[in-house]
Formats: C-alpha cells, structure tokens, sequence
C-alpha cells in the first residue's frame, strides 16, 4: 500500500520544481521511491499471473518505473523533474514496442490505463490490418462486461479526421482505424491510494485490459 508521506512528496514536488529544493528532499524522495517500488513489485507479481508473455519476460519492478527527471531539450517547460510516478509492464520491457499496461501515480490525477499509445507508422499499419481483418473479435472484446465496467471504452485522443490511407470511408471499421492510439483507462481517486486493497483494484483493471492487449500484440509480434 502507497504511504500517506510518497503523496505528499510529489505534491511538494509539484509546488518545487527545482534542483535546490530536490536536493534538500533527496532522502524524502528515496523514501517515496522505494514505496512506488514496492507498489510496482506487487503489481508485477499480478501481472505475471495475468498476461502469460510478460511472465515469460522476467521483468523486474525497477525496470518498470520511469525516471523522474524530465527531458526538457525540446520543451518549453524546463521544469527539472516530473511530479508524479509513473511504471510501464509489457512484454519484452521498455525497450520493445508491444503493447502494454500503465499505472501513473499523482496526487489530484492518477490512473491506470493499458494499450499502445501512438505507436510508429509500421506498427500502427500492422494494427489497423489486424482490425480490419477481425473487427469482430475486437468489438467483442471492447463490449465484454469487465471492460465496459473498468474502463468503458477505447480514448479517443487522437483521431485522423479522415480515413487512413488505404481504406475507405465505409469500412465497418472506420471509426476504429481512424485512431492514432489503441488505450484506455480508468482514473484513480486519491481516496483511494492509501486503501489496503489498492493493488487489487488495479490488478482488476488490468486483468479486464488484458484481451485488448493480447489482440493489439497480434499485430506487433511476428
């Protein structure tokens, strides 16, 4: 379970943004780094009995948790580090494209989500093919009753106004290969972060996320 103390670091973060002030907190910063950890260790322990490929990768939890610090060489906001924790599991690690499950950890804003989010050209290629060849096992899998109740539906952050090329606008398919992302997600109240059975509410999530990301690594994987 998440300590009160790891939330309020990254709302302190937040108001902080500065190396001097990390600096002073770099103790109080482990702290909370190691409960995340610990978070993700447990989740991972789940999540191999889950999804059989990630089981397979032998990932280990701090292998799954981003960095704090930003890269901020092409941002205008220089802000030095991210205000929030963040651990990505897919099969292969961070390194492979395959598709995958997401926890981000921030006070006022945390959800889990699960998916592949705007993947390369080729990938997002293989993807739409997949689709298009078997709509129906992928509309079956978006109207199962535990993803509709966890999750509701894909997001639609980013979609094409028009039809990808290649296909029409008739496509039965259309409004699923217009998408640029294949995710979805489901928001996490910080009511209930320091709840006892957090790990299993997102366990839950992830398990109904599960057949959207065996479909989508269809495609990925040879």
């Amino acid at each position: 379970m998440l300590q009160p103390s790891t939330l309020t670091f990254l709302s302190d973060l937040k108001a902080n943004n500065n190396k001097p002030w990390f600096d002073a907190n770099r103790l109080v910063y482990e702290a909370a780094r190691n409960n995340f950890i610990d978070l993700v260790a447990r989740l991972l322990e789940g999540i191999n009995t889950i999804d059989p490929a990630i089981s397979e990768t032998a990932l280990q939890a701090k292998s799954c948790i981003f960095r704090i610090n930003r890269d901020v060489r092409f941002s205008t906001d220089k802000s030095p580090y991210k205000s929030y924790f963040g651990a990505w599991f897919n099969a292969g690690g961070k390194q492979s494209p395959t598709a995958g499950y997401y926890l981000d950890l921030r006070p006022g804003g945390s959800f889990v989500a699960g998916g592949l989010y705007m993947p390369d050209a080729a990938i997002l290629a293989t993807i739409r093919q997949e689709i298009d060849y078997n709509l129906a096992n992928f509309e079956q899998i978006l109207t199962q009753p535990a993803f509709v109740k966890q999750l509701g539906e894909l997001n639609r952050d980013e979609v094409l106004q028009r039809p990808p090329k290649g296909y029409d606008a008739s496509n039965p398919a259309i409004e699923y290969l217009k998408l640029k992302s294949f995710t979805a997600s489901r928001q996490l109240p910080d009511s209930a972060l320091t709840k006892p059975d957090l790990v299993k509410q997102i366990l839950t999530t992830f398990s109904s996320l599960q057949p959207l990301i065996t479909y989508l690594n269809t495609a990925v994987v040879p």
